[in-house]
């Protein structure tokens, strides 16, 4: 008998004794009661033992049925609670979420943002774990993964796309008045130029204006793991470098960097927050990225904001 045969039975049993009737007890869970005390001979086969002693006018449970009623009762409460519990927990945002996003991003985006969301949901503890490098999320054990890609690979994941990232580059005034400012792709040729050793532009800048695409290969003087301290490279004189808008516009609008081919434009890689399919509906899950999706969509996070 499958497990969850037993359980249907169980209960079954239960409402035989209770209603001291099988007939009734058919009647009350909408079965024949042919099946039903067929089910309840199925039952006593695979434990053993007569539960109930029958006979053409009467049926009283025998010391294993009177043994075996009491723990069912205890049994189905139990399962009863679980179920209640669950039923309650799948619309409420409690628990602990656990969330991957890249450090600078984390720093940058996710900072100013987070104390927000713990006023909206203070019953909710956060996990957040910060690093450039991709990982396993579900062997990390995380519900969302903030990932930014131009592109994120066919799985079996849920891909979800919050925003997108404008993308430039820049370097600091002193820089350019020492050096010289760019006016074409290929007059950056000569000069220090730094990047950042994960993106996809480690040693390409893709150049974009209007309809006309320039790919620009370089070995960097500088290549570096994380774009805040690339930021301070560049504000501190060393060159030229790519930047994300969220970390380029603070030190622009600060005088501390300008933008350099202010005509072209990188390709703007997207926002993908990730969750397994099984978590894709949970409830801390779904508020977290619901929270998340205006900020980055309005710009208020400064990730989505023009260069």
């Amino acid at each position: 008998m499958q497990a969850m045969d037993k359980l249907s039975v169980m209960r079954a049993f239960c409402r035989v004794v209770e209603l001291k009737s099988f007939s009734k007890a058919a009647d009350d869970l909408h079965v024949s009661a042919a099946l039903l005390s067929r089910s309840i001979k199925q039952l006593e086969h695979s434990l053993g033992c007569v539960l109930l002693a029958r006979t053409t006018r009467s049926m009283a449970l025998t010391a294993h049925g009177a043994l075996y009623y009491a723990e069912a009762q205890r049994l189905l409460a139990e399962f009863g609670a679980v179920e209640e519990t669950l039923k309650r927990g799948v619309g409420a945002v409690e628990g602990r979420l656990r969330v991957n996003a890249p450090l600078s991003f984390g720093l940058v985006v996710l900072s100013p943002l987070l104390p927000k969301f713990r006023i909206a949901y203070p019953s909710l503890e956060i996990d957040l774990t910060l690093e450039d490098r991709t990982i396993d999320m579900i062997e990390g054990g995380f519900d969302v993964s903030i990932r930014v890609a131009a592109a994120m690979p066919d799985s079996n994941l849920i891909a979800r796309i919050m925003g997108s990232m404008r993308q430039g580059l820049f370097a600091a005034p002193g820089y350019l008045s020492a050096e010289g400012r760019p006016q074409t792709p290929n007059d950056l040729k000569g000069h220090r130029l730094l990047s950042f050793s994960t993106a996809a532009h480690a040693r390409k800048w893709v150049l974009l204006r209007s309809q006309e695409q320039t790919e620009f290969r370089f070995e960097p003087q500088l290549s570096v793991n994380n774009s805040l301290f690339l930021r301070d490279q560049l504000i501190a004189g060393e060159g030229i470098g790519a930047l994300p808008s969220f970390i380029s516009d603070p030190a622009v609008v600060a005088g501390a960097l300008e933008p350099v081919l202010l005509a072209y434009r990188l390709p703007a890689p997207k926002i993908f927050a990730i969750t397994a399919a099984r978590l894709s509906s949970d409830a801390k899950t779904r508020a977290f990225l619901d929270f998340l999706q205006p900020a980055l969509d309005d710009g208020e996070s400064g990730a989505n904001a023009p260069i």
